[in-house]
């Protein structure tokens, strides 16, 4: 967790918000994945996400879907996104969660996973379907190798949910900025700045908001409110453009370098 802590700081010390990037592991393949991840960290990414595919993403747009079809139709699974988390940490010593369902992580064994994950470098969980009332051995298995577990919240989040987050929270918090799916939107919803702002109030720990960021103007926004920005799905579209691994990787760098540039102080 020490390296989510020292991110976020240099961020405030530099006077600007974090920029969060993610990736989904395998897609179109492992390695290629991984440099896509690299692309990122080159760009100006202050923390990665790089995605565990799964069959049924509840939470996730038709982009990161098909991301995830493809790198499932290469039989990608949880260890070999430690693979691209190695990969990384052998370049960068950015903070990288791991975002996925409970689903599959649990089917490799929490005993197990969590251990390995550790060792590959990985400093956060990010899992959508599991409550912070749920998180018990999970959260146990995490602290236990310093590995935070996020959570996230979202603009209908009730009191008593943010509160149930506020108080588990660990590495930072996820704030969902629209009712609904990931993907890419032309506008985010009115009233987010006050919502963002209560959780901000009361947590612990920084607030990042992600789910809809399409391009550096609405980073630059939403930097504004928050203490960090997750970048996803304008991420992946370019990565679905094709192209040898150059093309992709300089597409990437390029559009994470500018949505870098665009953020500024909060207010």
């Amino acid at each position: 967790m020490k390296r989510i802590e020292q991110a976020f700081a240099r961020c405030r010390a530099e006077g600007r918000s974090a920029l969060v990037t993610y990736v989904m592991g395998g897609d179109p393949d492992t390695a290629t994945s991984a440099r896509m991840a690299l692309a990122c960290v080159e760009g100006g990414a202050d923390l990665l996400e790089i995605g565990v595919p799964f069959s049924d993403p509840i939470a996730d747009g038709p982009t990161i879907q098909l991301a995830a079809e493809r790198a499932l139709a290469h039989r990608t699974s949880p260890r070999d996104c430690l693979a691209v988390v190695r990969a990384v940490r052998e370049k960068s010593q950015v903070p990288v969660a791991l975002m996925g369902y409970l689903n599959p992580i649990q089917a490799q064994g929490l005993e197990r996973f969590i251990p390995a994950a550790a060792a590959a470098g990985v400093d956060a969980f990010i899992i959508p379907d599991l409550l912070p009332e749920e998180a018990g051995e999970f959260g146990t298995l995490a602290a236990r190798h310093g590995i935070a577990l996020i959570f996230l919240l979202a603009p209908t989040s009730t009191p008593a949910r943010v509160e149930a987050a506020v108080k588990a929270a660990t590495g930072f918090l996820y704030f969902v900025s629209v009712a609904g799916v990931t993907g890419a939107r032309a506008a985010l919803p009115t009233g987010l700045a006050e919502k963002v702002a209560a959780v901000r109030r009361r947590s612990p720990v920084p607030v990042v908001i992600g789910f809809g960021v399409s391009d550096a103007s609405q980073a630059r926004s939403l930097g504004a409110l928050a203490d960090g920005v997750v970048v996803g799905s304008a991420i992946v579209s370019r990565v679905a453009q094709g192209g040898g691994a150059a093309a992709r990787a300089k597409r990437v760098r390029d559009f994470v370098a500018s949505l870098a540039k665009g953020l500024r102080r909060k207010a």
